[in-house]
């Protein structure tokens, strides 16, 4: 069995915090063995801070597993970060950027089976060189260094009961409408119906496509997008072969009758994906980064620096993020 590799988001942030407190429920939650890229004093630091008994172990990723049932296990000579739990240190950003880079290269070498993001302060991250916008730029990257696969990532919310996929994502909303293309709502589509099928089990994946508009237009009256960039994208989706309907008004997509007649719901913006997930299940909602050469989660939440070394943050979303990646592993390894 290959370990699942957690990074350590920003050292300042609750990472640390939910890895502990995951860890800790490791036999309740059923949790897949993790292995932790970050310093192993951080680890046992944080755990005294928090009051969780977790004995700590630097450990090889092939050790990772047999380890992980009596303590939780490091990547063996990680160096150690500087931050105290809320106070963001910028000589950290190395830290945070080698974690997320080293993970992935356990992916690719086959000594973990995906990979488990925790969050980072982008600003943080920003204000030290780092030259992408988050983590899903960064691994597409990372993917074709290590994978020789250059691909478009699409993210998706998962929740127990609701997927969403957002076609636009960290754009201003002032620019989605010049930036939504038929051609942009077709590639997404495509993407999210494919990784359903191969690393969700999904045999005919059922795609409900939003509206941009109110009412998804009002047939013209609120707005073109619909009739000229989104229902065209809908039609040549169906001509694929792909379960797909809409535009949808996303004002009625999301309550539980309307859920229950799709797979995902592809939308048009950041926040009108990510406002129903985070609204039905703040707690245990996962982000997913589809579309490349290996599986990703990470918790549906932020640094939460104000709570971090409080024992408040809750490691639901983490747990729900690991188990959903060992599931996403398997499946695309056929197990």
């Amino acid at each position: 069995m290959r370990p699942i590799a957690l990074t350590i988001g920003d050292p300042a942030g609750v990472g640390l915090d939910i890895a502990i407190a995951a860890w800790a429920r490791r036999e309740h939650a059923r949790l897949p063995p993790f292995i932790f890229l970050g310093s192993a004093a951080n680890v046992a630091e944080r755990a005294i801070l928090l009051g969780i008994d977790c004995p700590v172990r630097e450990v090889s990723p092939e050790e990772a597993p047999r380890a992980f049932s009596m303590s939780f296990p490091c990547l063996a000579g990680f160096p150690e970060a500087r931050a105290e739990p809320g106070e963001l240190d910028k000589d950290d950003a190395a830290i945070t950027i080698a974690s997320i880079r080293d993970a992935t290269r356990l992916v690719a070498d086959r000594r973990a089976s995906a990979l488990v993001t925790n969050p980072i302060a982008k600003h943080a991250l920003a204000a030290a060189g780092f030259a992408y916008p988050g983590h899903t730029e960064y691994l597409a990257d990372l993917g074709q260094e290590y994978f020789g696969e250059k691909r478009r990532p699409v993210m998706m919310m998962a929740a127990p009961d609701l997927r969403t996929v957002p076609v636009t994502i960290h754009v201003p909303l002032a620019s989605v409408a010049s930036m939504l293309t038929t051609d942009l709502i077709l590639e997404t589509a495509r993407i999210t119906a494919a990784e359903l099928k191969s690393r969700f089990a999904i045999a005919s994946p059922r795609l409900a496509v939003s509206g941009l508009n109110p009412h998804a237009g009002e047939r013209g009256m609120i707005g073109k997008e619909e009739q000229t960039i989104i229902a065209p994208a809908v039609e040549q989706l169906r001509r694929e072969g792909i379960v797909a309907s809409g535009p949808l008004p996303a004002d009625t997509m999301f309550h539980a009758a309307a859920r229950a007649d799709y797979d995902v719901a592809l939308c048009m913006y950041h926040d009108q994906a990510l406002i129903p997930v985070k609204a039905i299940a703040f707690d245990e909602a996962v982000n997913v980064t589809l579309g490349l050469p290996f599986a990703r989660t990470s918790p549906d939440h932020g640094t939460a620096l104000e709570i971090a070394g409080t024992g408040l943050a809750r490691p639901t979303s983490l747990i729900g993020a690991i188990r959903l990646a060992a599931q996403m592993g398997r499946a695309a390894s056929g197990a």
